[in-house]
């Protein structure tokens, strides 16, 4: 996760806190960094404006000053719980992370009856998946393919055998319930698909990619649709 997102992720996750706030050693296992990292963290997101308060002392901790960033929101609870069983049901989708942040910084400014309701139904809804892949690989390759640059990683295919491999990313395809990283494969020299589970390692390089564009993915499947908001 790049440090922008995590300063991001990390004022949402002291917003939720409330007033009991969280201590540094739980940030820093959230976010896979040291306390001193997050202490860093803090320090900026205070330098910027953020109204963090701190706890001195055992059961002491960091918390966010209560006031709303977004103006208020009307959803109805089917829709709030639409939002969350769509982010629960694909957490391995590109900008998961980004999406539940998100999520839950809407869900913190609907009035309290209509959170009530979306709680109480958010209950009468259950997510089984399948484990996904670590938040270090999907961060590098969602950072890689933002910026398109070049990322570096290591590969399990079907048969057991291990690569590693430069790939410049183009696109992220889901098929199947299953993500896949497509991209050009310069070991290979050629468009390939990486299903993203068996990435056991990601790291995005400083070579920006080059001109291999979405059109030598070949035609998407009829059932295929990009992300891409139609203003519907």
């Amino acid at each position: 996760m790049r440090r922008a997102e995590r300063l991001h992720a990390l004022s949402e996750m002291l917003r939720r806190s409330g007033s009991r706030g969280c201590t540094a050693e739980q940030m820093a296992s959230e976010f896979g960094v040291s306390v001193r990292t997050v202490k860093r963290d803090l320090d900026a997101l205070e330098n910027s404006g953020a109204p963090i308060w701190s706890r001195p002392g055992p059961g002491g901790g960091y918390g966010l000053a209560a006031r709303s960033n977004l103006p208020p929101i009307s959803l109805t609870p089917a829709q709030a719980v639409a939002l969350l069983t769509a982010i629960s049901a694909a957490p391995d989708a590109p900008y998961a992370d980004l999406a539940s942040a998100g999520v839950q910084k809407i869900l913190g400014v609907l009035d309290p009856r209509t959170r009530k309701k979306a709680d109480e139904l958010a209950r009468r809804v259950w997510v089984d998946v399948e484990p996904t892949a670590t938040r270090a690989v999907r961060s590098a390759l969602e950072e890689a393919m933002a910026e398109q640059r070049v990322v570096r990683i290591r590969y399990t295919a079907g048969d057991g055998n291990k690569t590693t491999r430069d790939v410049e990313p183009v696109i992220f395809a889901s098929r199947n319930g299953r993500w896949y990283l497509i991209g050009w494969c310069r070991l290979r020299n050629e468009m390939r698909w990486f299903l993203v589970t068996r990435i056991e390692h990601a790291s995005v390089t400083k070579t920006h990619c080059g001109d291999h564009g979405i059109q030598e993915v070949g035609t998407p499947p009829a059932t295929a649709r990009s992300a891409q908001s139609r203003g519907e």
